[in-house]
């Protein structure tokens, strides 16, 4: 097989596109960081969810149910270490395969962040759930994500076209 012949400008979109997209695995990782920290701080509610969303805080629900609190807490615990973990995944293929042109890690990266979106955001809207605060960290990260995505795509694509051009 021909080696694949690459420019520099096809080289620094990859490379580009590849650190975006890791940035934004880094961003859902600080967002898990944060998201735990606010289950021990006095706020127990996630990030940018308050009394309109949810009209009981931590001192009602423990006098209620001080059982239904350590359950919330640990569900809090659980789910910012997924979002971290998948940020980490989303970062490290990124950094050490996107970067490489390796289409393999692309598909599992573009996979990933994909999966995890579409199971955990549209549960937000029926209840009211999604506010800027909540899920504008997410978002933004998303559009960074894809600006990234878009840019690494391109730079593989350009690539595969000489590939088969050269051939």
């Amino acid at each position: 097989m021909p080696a694949i012949q690459t420019t520099s400008a096809q080289q620094s979109r990859l490379r580009a596109g590849a650190a975006l997209m890791a940035l934004a695995g880094l961003a859902f990782v600080g967002y898990a960081a944060v998201f735990l920290a606010l289950n021990f701080s006095g706020a127990f509610l996630e990030l940018g969810i308050g009394p309109e969303q949810v009209d009981k805080g931590r001192a009602e629900v423990q006098a209620f149910s001080p059982q239904l609190s350590h359950y919330i807490s640990h569900l809090h615990i659980a789910l910012s270490g997924f979002i971290a973990a998948t940020g980490l995944a989303i970062a490290a293929l990124s950094w050490f395969g996107v970067r490489r042109g390796e289409r393999w890690a692309f598909a599992a990266t573009v996979t990933v962040t994909a999966a995890s979106l579409a199971v955990s955001l549209p549960a937000h809207y029926p209840w009211g759930l999604a506010t800027l605060g909540h899920l504008g960290p997410v978002y933004l990260a998303v559009l960074i994500f894809l600006a990234g995505a878009a840019m690494a795509y391109s730079g593989m694509r350009d690539m595969t076209v000489k590939a088969v051009e050269s051939r």
